[in-house]
């Protein structure tokens, strides 16, 4: 499966691709984001937010606390920022095993990870400048890609 490349051109059509991407999740999958400082990973979370039924409202970047649990929704969402660390593990983070088993897992700087969870859902985010981003999702092996025609406004 090939990985597949949307621009978006506001935060809003950035959030859609993230909704659509939600509704494919399922308990237990773990989505890898990427991107410079910036680049709209905890946008692209909001949408994640409110595609799993959690208001995105109350999502936020957990650069200090490093992990951010949200409920209410059809999955819980483990939100993780990685952005302090040099190197780590999920397991070293705080993170909750069985939540994390019966939600969904988001991790920002997913590239301080030692390692990547098989079957991760890779998600690199480029800004394109002013609310231009270039999103590309790579599914996990025996995984679907993301949207395939998501909002491009």
């Amino acid at each position: 499966m090939q990985a597949e490349t949307v621009v978006t051109g506001s935060e809003r059509a950035t959030r859609d691709v993230a909704r659509a991407l939600a509704g494919r999740l399922g308990p237990g999958d773990v989505v890898l984001l990427h991107g410079d400082l910036g680049a709209g990973k905890t946008v692209f979370v909001k949408g994640l937010a409110d595609g799993l039924g959690v208001d995105p409202g109350e999502v936020t970047s957990p650069t200090f606390t490093l992990v951010h649990e949200y409920a209410g929704g059809r999955l819980p969402l483990v939100h993780l920022d990685l952005y302090r660390l040099e190197r780590t593990e999920l397991d070293e983070v705080g993170l909750d095993p069985e939540v994390a088993a019966r939600g969904v897992v988001v991790v920002e700087w997913a590239e301080r990870l030692s390692h990547h969870p098989a079957g991760a859902i890779d998600v690199r985010i480029e800004d394109g400048g002013g609310d231009r981003r270039r999103l590309t999702i790579a599914p996990g092996r025996g995984r679907e890609p993301g949207p395939s025609t998501p909002p491009t406004g």
